[in-house]
């Protein structure tokens, strides 16, 4: 269950612990017209980046050019947490980061390890993001919901929305 106190006093943590909790988000370069496809992000805080390992052959990298940026969106894993992050995003075959984050669940897509060559990675570096956390009890909700039925001018108070930046490092 996400914490409502949590997503209005510190909404950066949470959310970088919400995408360490998940196995996939949606991935998708701006601009493209290539669908979002799921990735499994690996999470660099300290620098508000996120890893992703993926072939050099894909149509993502393809759609990859100098300056592109991209939107990866994330559902919480008990679906009370939504968000969307952006930001440039870049081809790196950074091998500090592949041996970083590789597992062996990663290993079993490329079938000469880490050697692979078609291995690489995609660097998104988040400059900015919306998060939406939600309640997840069904009475709190459902007396919300009839309280602003009553009232022509209430909304529904179900959740908190915040928009976040961050600094380019």
């Amino acid at each position: 269950m996400v914490s409502l106190t949590e997503a209005r006093e510190a909404p950066e943590r949470q959310l970088w612990d919400e995408i360490g909790k998940i196995h996939a988000g949606m991935l998708g370069i701006q601009g493209s017209h290539t669908h979002f496809q799921p990735m499994s992000p690996n999470a660099d805080y300290k620098t508000s980046t996120i890893w992703f390992y993926t072939k050099t052959d894909t149509d993502l990298v393809q759609s990859i050019g100098t300056g592109s940026r991209a939107h990866f969106c994330v559902v919480g894993k008990d679906h009370d947490y939504h968000a969307c992050l952006s930001g440039r995003i870049e081809v790196r075959a950074d091998r500090d980061k592949i041996d970083e984050y590789w597992s062996a669940v990663t290993a079993a897509w490329y079938e000469h390890g880490k050697d692979d060559p078609l291995l690489t990675m995609l660097a998104l570096r988040v400059d900015d993001a919306e998060i939406w956390a939600s309640t997840d009890s069904t009475l709190k909700f459902g007396w919300e919901v009839a309280k602003a039925n009553l009232n022509d001018e209430k909304v529904p108070e179900v959740g908190v929305k915040q928009h976040l930046t961050f600094p380019q490092y």
